[in-house]
């Protein structure tokens, strides 16, 4: 199995140096508009907890770079911004897209259009999938969008893996496979980098879940 560099497959190289992007206080009131003292601020001091711990995910997922290098481990802060931009846009909430979106295009506005794009074209509605061969679920097996990332110049081959994939877990996680996860390693991705991905999806999609509810209480 071939295995690019990063290098030679990325496009997310000519960015504006990535500063701060842990700077709200808790992303999840930001995004509910949650002031302190407000009815729901006191339905989420239940939960101490999983307020905590919400909040601690986020600052792992999009931590603020090394001074020095400007590293944030083996993803970049505009891959797992623009992964986080594509998914919340894919889950059609505008405030959490435009949450990532903006500093996604703080660090390369270029690429946050080109994300913008790939939303657009990847928006559906799900899930879906195919069950494999003759097994007992087969006859619920539904075809849909096969998503595949469009503007592979902008993005780069590297991101365009990681946007396809994705896709794939957001609307398909039942076709989710060995053969799908080689296909990020063919285009760069280390085994730590598709992992990172893998929970930025699954943050994302937990993230937007909250949110909604949190907005349905507000609106009770």
């Amino acid at each position: 199995m071939s295995q690019p560099t990063p290098d030679s497959t990325s496009r997310v190289t000519d960015v504006t140096p990535a500063t701060e992007v842990t700077d709200v206080t808790d992303v999840i009131d930001h995004l509910v508009g949650i002031a302190p003292g407000s009815r729901l601020d006191q339905v989420r001091r239940r939960r101490p907890d999983a307020r905590e711990n919400a909040q601690a995910s986020y600052a792992a997922l999009f931590p603020a770079p090394d001074a020095a290098s400007g590293v944030t481990g083996e993803v970049t802060p505009a891959e797992r911004l623009a992964v986080a931009a594509f998914v919340a846009g894919l889950h059609g909430d505008a405030a959490v897209t435009g949450f990532y979106a903006d500093r996604l295009a703080a660090l390369s506005p270029a690429l946050a259009t080109a994300v913008a794009t790939e939303v657009e074209r990847g928006r559906t509605t799900g899930p879906y999938g195919v069950y494999p061969g003759e097994g007992p679920l087969a006859a619920e097996s539904s075809r849909g969008l096969q998503y595949r990332a469009g503007d592979r110049d902008a993005l780069g081959e590297r991101l365009a893996a990681a946007l396809t994939h994705a896709h794939l877990l957001v609307f398909r996680p039942r076709e989710a496979s060995r053969a799908a996860l080689a296909t990020l390693l063919d285009a760069g991705w280390s085994t730590t980098g598709v992992v990172t991905l893998s929970q930025l999806v699954a943050f994302l999609s937990f993230q937007v879940r909250v949110v909604t509810g949190l907005r349905l209480l507000a609106a009770a």
